[in-house]
């Protein structure tokens, strides 16, 4: 293993028969599978590479890139659904039966409905912000209005504005954040994709199909959750609302749950140390005991 964690040190290729899966891997030990988010400009890199000196000491960390987003082999489905599929498969192509599974907002709720789907497969779960459905607050949150706007009109002011409501110190929002999204986010085949998910249209669409589909949606499912689950939430996500947190925490039989202060959406980053101390608590401590086991 490099000792080194830098990007082309720590860049892996899965072929499938659905197109390379790129990743990241660093570490021995104990399989962990870390998945990204949504948004323009946004890679499983970007998300957790400040993460892997400390997880990369126990953990053999896997960084999955999800389709459609510019790292991995494009698709034409609608991400979200290419995502869940895309686990199943980078797993089995590593020869993994089971993991722990680390989730950033999209990337938590896939790893969510994973873990529904696959209860034998998923042994810890954490989600940072983004699971569960608004109990008070508005639905879309303002993170999601601003991405929309960017989706169906890309400009480097709204890309700016999108990126201030992610966090809550501006001074997060660097020149090299806006330049390395920026780039990203306007590759042809990533916006393509971003528009399945994030244009008006889309958006308009998946919210009546909801309303039509006689399939429960995955909230109304998570006390089937098997896994001990820990959600972490920043107080003042302006993306996915913390009353989101609401429904999950009350409903997953095995769950912890943990609040940061003077946080947005990105806890993983903005509260670098508090978020790591507590995850690496959690996924390293004693199993709980489940009510009825």
């Amino acid at each position: 293993m490099p000792t080194e964690l830098t990007y082309d040190a720590t860049l892996r290729e899965l072929a499938t028969d659905q197109g390379v899966l790129r990743y990241h891997e660093a570490g021995e030990g104990p399989p962990l599978l870390l998945l990204h988010g949504s948004g323009p400009g946004v890679t499983g890199w970007r998300n957790f590479r400040d993460n892997l000196p400390l997880f990369s000491e126990h953990f053999r960390c896997l960084v999955l890139e999800f389709p459609g987003f510019g790292v991995s082999d494009p698709t034409d489905q609608h991400p979200m659904m290419a995502a869940l599929p895309a686990v199943s498969r980078f797993l089995d192509g590593l020869g993994l039966d089971r993991v722990d599974v680390i989730g950033n907002s999209m990337g938590g709720i896939v790893g969510t409905r994973f873990a529904l789907a696959h209860p034998e497969r998923v042994g810890s779960l954490v989600t940072i912000g983004g699971m569960g459905r608004n109990i008070f607050s508005p639905s879309p949150g303002e993170g999601i209005k601003l991405l929309m706007e960017f989706t169906e009109e890309p400009s480097r002011e709204r890309l700016v504005q999108w990126l201030h409501s992610m966090v809550f110190d501006p001074r997060m929002v660097t020149e090299e954040l806006i330049e390395e999204r920026w780039k990203q986010a306007t590759d042809p085949d990533t916006l393509a994709a971003a528009r399945r998910m994030y244009g008006k249209a889309a958006m308009a669409a998946n919210f009546k199909a909801q309303a039509k589909s006689d399939e429960p949606p995955y909230w109304a499912m998570l006390h089937k959750l098997k896994a001990r689950t820990l959600i972490t939430w920043g107080r003042d996500d302006r993306v996915s609302p913390m009353d989101m947190a609401l429904v999950p925490m009350r409903t997953i039989p095995d769950v912890q749950v943990n609040i940061f202060p003077n946080c947005g959406h990105w806890v993983m980053i903005e509260q670098k140390a508090a978020w790591e101390s507590a995850v690496l608590a959690f996924l390293t401590g004693p199993a709980s005991v489940r009510s009825g086991a």
